[in-house]
């Protein structure tokens, strides 16, 4: 396959003409493409509109990775896709996309992206184009042509785009060649693309651990400076990144590089102290959990997000239980109540986790103090809580990272509950996150039928 070099007029990695592969010398068949995103991509085609394949998918089917989505990218404004669609919704501020409804499966369609300056000339674009002090994107809805929406994109290996029109791909980047060197790199300056959008870094250690690939030095030196620049980012788009750090199979590689370019400390900011200490109860229990983790997802087996976050948040949840007992005396159920609050809400600020996580996290801690002090018909009634297999689980976690001191009790404890299973099965794990439903009120009165009379 011949490789072009990339222009010194352009973005760095940029060539000056794509290199355009031919259907026989690339592996990509429509048979491994999802049917909406075949119809999608002919119905635009067959409209007039340029309809392309883009991005992570067309990599993905290069490495012979089945893909979760697929994204295109059009010629036609999203109005345009609209009225080509019935299906179509029209959403996002900061990018204007359509989604395209088959089912429950979307469709992403956006139209190319393209330039936009400060010139005079650029005023209309100015309009849809706006950008903080510290250079980050707050709105980008510029668009122009095919060879412009590549040079915006973040790494050459999404430089990628797959012709409905002739099944050719399109490389911007030499993001082919980088796919089969294994090497992660930036379009256009990497400071820059990480001040418009510090979500980048995250990407950029994303990638490097899911496909296997190492970063360039011009990708990863810049991180550990532009690190806090995280702290600009909504706290419910970093909810949605962590996600995708942490539930997708590669949470344990996730946390080591996250933590060694000093991301991890943003995204969990109560943490930092933990990280000092490798040797320490504290870094074991992150690292397991996030080793467990990746071996349930392994083995096909379900995770929460509920489970996740209250591993993560136990240890600030702890001190600060430590804190309030020994400052106002307070007892431990009291104190626990307070500090989950706080953690809860401090760790808010970085990330916004769902109260449909929050709460089912805070019963999975309210349990262990649950677990230490059952007795008599409160085993039974706790192996039948819908949170049991969960907080079991957790409270194997606990042992299993303890410190010298708690782990005598804490692997007595776990035995007990784990010998107590075969005699009473606990409740079926249930992949609901849902908070377990109160009890409802015993007695009181009841609601007299109708014509009903109170004398006998």
């Amino acid at each position: 396959m011949r490789q072009a070099e990339p222009s010194s007029d352009l973005p760095r990695n940029i060539l000056a003409k794509p290199l355009v592969i031919p259907r026989d010398q690339h592996p990509v068949s429509r048979k491994d493409i999802a049917e909406p995103a075949l119809k999608v991509l002919y119905r635009l085609h067959n409209a007039g509109y340029e309809a392309f394949l883009v991005g992570g998918c067309v990599r993905d089917l290069l490495l012979g990775i089945q893909p979760k989505d697929f994204d295109v990218a059009t010629s036609a404004k999203p109005e345009e896709v609209q009225k080509l669609f019935r299906n179509c919704r029209l959403v996002g501020r900061r990018f204007r996309l359509a989604h395209i409804m088959f089912g429950r499966e979307i469709i992403e369609v956006a139209t190319f992206r393209g330039h936009h300056s400060d010139s005079e000339e650029n005023a209309q674009a100015q309009k849809h184009a706006k950008s903080d002090n510290e250079g980050m994107l707050l709105r980008d809805n510029v668009y122009g042509s095919i060879e412009e929406d590549a040079q915006r994109r973040d790494f050459t290996v999404n430089a990628l785009y797959y012709n409905i029109a002739d099944f050719s791909i399109h490389d911007f980047a030499n993001g082919v060649r980088d796919i089969e060197n294994g090497v992660l790199r930036m379009i256009g300056d990497a400071e820059t693309r990480y001040r418009e959008d510090p979500v980048r870094m995250l990407r950029a250690i994303r990638f490097a651990t899911k496909l296997s690939m190492r970063m360039d030095a011009s990708v990863a030196d810049p991180i550990r400076q532009h690190a806090a620049l995280l702290q600009n980012i909504p706290a419910a788009r970093l909810f949605e990144e962590s996600l995708k750090l942490f539930t997708a199979g590669k949470a344990l590689a996730n946390f080591e590089m996250l933590s060694d370019y000093h991301l991890f400390q943003q995204l969990f900011p109560q943490l930092k102290n933990y990280l000092k200490a490798p040797e320490e109860s504290p870094y074991q229990m992150l690292r397991q959990t996030f080793a467990d983790t990746d071996a349930r997802l392994a083995k096909g087996l379900s995770i929460t997000p509920a489970y996740l976050f209250a591993a993560l948040l136990w240890w600030p949840l702890q001190a600060r239980m430590e804190e309030l007992m020994f400052e106002s005396g307070l007892p431990p159920v009291d104190a626990m109540n307070i500090a989950a609050a706080d953690v809860i809400g401090r760790q808010m600020q970085s990330i916004a986790v769902p109260k449909r996580f929050t709460i089912p996290a805070r019963e999975i801690w309210q349990l262990q103090q649950r677990l230490e002090r059952a007795k008599g018909k409160r085993v039974k009634s706790l192996l039948g809580h819908p949170r049991f297999r969960a907080a079991y689980d957790f409270l194997l976690l606990r042992a299993a990272t303890a410190t010298p001191l708690e782990q005598k009790k804490l692997n007595e404890l776990a035995q007990f509950w784990t010998k107590q299973q075969e005699h009473t099965p606990a409740a079926p794990a249930s992949d609901e996150v849902r908070p377990a439903k109160r009890r409802g009120r015993r007695g009181g009165r009841r609601r007299k039928k109708p014509g009903s009379s109170s004398s006998s």
